[in-house]
């Protein structure tokens, strides 16, 4: 396809900035989309792994972690387009569980030091991350809430592998006995609002959260090679994946493209904050239709008001300051993704809407730029921080315009 104003030159400044990152051993490939004017153009680089010496395709399957949350967020407004779901809708009439929350007087207190919620949790909570639960910027294990939730194997405050054997019922009926960290809407706090949204569409749909997403948006894409597991006649393409050694640096593997994989199966529960394998076409194709107004070959799939919510920032200029380290100065939340925060914008600023997977993935999409990058690598990420085969890839695109 041809991408307005993207030349041969563009491409090879791509495959240049890419492949140092190669040379040097820090990913053993890679797969970078660039699109513009609605048409995308694709480079693939490397191998499936350190120790696989055949050439990486196209099609390769790759973990996408965190960009599993804009899909499931697109996915719960599918439902609230047609009457379903409402944004304002307590989560509770749902997932009864969360009827009666109490919140931490102090984040670092003991749990049973608490108070009413003075209101209920809703479903734009969810989307917008303030239902009052998520990551905690501590060391891991050091307060009362951090070790209670390890202990009930609910895989929200930090890593979200290996996957636990419990059932999302079972899940949030774990989560229910913790209390908040913060009242319902004060704070914005990663990750724990994608998990708790993909339960609740689950009983809104009737449905498993695979299927649900299958039949409204994956089938009507075709996105034929995402979802929660790697079917057997499709594991050839699964990449293995890495993650750094915390004394070394160097990557090790985190998890086998075998039988031995955690996506070999599917999961007990289907994690919505973060366990998507994905093919770059596949992401295109749910990202275009974001981008194209939430419309793919000329059939509506969200309403014009469902994207524009998703893409707008949400939260208050003294959420955005307290949530810096992950959403960085310019970076505000929608709904599953980030977008541009309100206000001025810092010349040289990185701007659009998107997110990052901690596997190695990024998306962002400039709309004043009519730029969308997608970078799709097999390395996790170690920090909040973009890693430099990210920047170097956006500067690379950057540079183009």
């Amino acid at each position: 396809m041809s991408v307005s104003g993207w030349t041969d030159t563009d491409s090879a400044r791509l495959r240049d900035r890419m492949a140092t990152h190669l040379e040097r051993g820090a990913v053993p490939g890679l797969v970078a989309l660039v699109a513009r004017g609605g048409e995308a153009h694709v480079e693939v680089l490397g191998t499936p792994s350190f120790h696989d010496g055949s050439a990486l395709q196209r099609d390769a399957i790759f973990r996408i972690a965190s960009l599993t949350k804009p899909v499931v967020a697109a996915g719960a407004m599918v439902l609230v387009d047609e009457g379903v779901l409402g944004l304002d809708d307590p989560v509770a009439e749902l997932l009864p569980e969360l009827a009666q929350p109490r919140v931490l007087r102090r984040s670092d207190g003991p749990l049973d030091d608490t108070v009413p919620a003075t209101r209920p949790i809703t479903l734009l909570d969810l989307l917008t991350f303030r239902l009052g639960f998520g990551v905690i910027l501590a060391t891991p294990h050091s307060t009362p809430i951090q070790r209670a939730a390890d202990e009930l194997g609910l895989n929200t405050l930090g890593a979200p592998w290996p996957p636990r054997d419990l059932s999302s019922d079972e899940w949030i009926r774990r989560f229910a006995t913790l209390p908040l960290l913060h009242q319902p809407g004060e704070q914005w706090m990663y990750n724990t609002g994608s998990q708790v949204l993909g339960v609740l569409l689950e009983r809104a749909s009737g449905q498993s959260l695979g299927r649900f997403l299958r039949d409204r948006l994956f089938e009507p894409l075709g996105m034929v090679d995402t979802g929660f597991s790697v079917a057997a006649d499709k594991r050839h393409r699964l990449t293995t994946a890495y993650h750094a050694d915390p004394h070394t640096g160097a990557p090790v593997v985190l998890d086998s493209a075998d039988e031995h994989s955690w996506w070999a199966e599917p999961p007990a529960m289907e994690n919505a904050a973060g366990w998507l394998v994905s093919t770059i076409d596949d992401y295109w194709s749910f990202v275009h239709m974001i981008v194209d107004d939430g419309v793919h070959d000329d059939r509506r799939l969200l309403s014009t008001d469902a994207v524009t919510r998703m893409c707008s920032d949400h939260l208050t200029a003294e959420q955005r300051a307290a949530s810096s380290l992950f959403l960085g100065d310019d970076s505000g939340w929608g709904f599953g993704l980030a977008v541009p925060a309100a206000g001025p914008r810092r010349p040289g600023a990185r701007y659009g809407f998107g997110w990052d997977g901690g596997t190695g993935t990024t998306w962002r999409t400039d709309t004043a730029n009519d730029l969308t990058g997608i970078l799709f690598t097999q390395v996790a990420l170690n920090s909040p921080a973009p890693p430099s085969v990210f920047t170097d890839f956006w500067d690379a695109l950057y540079e183009a315009i």
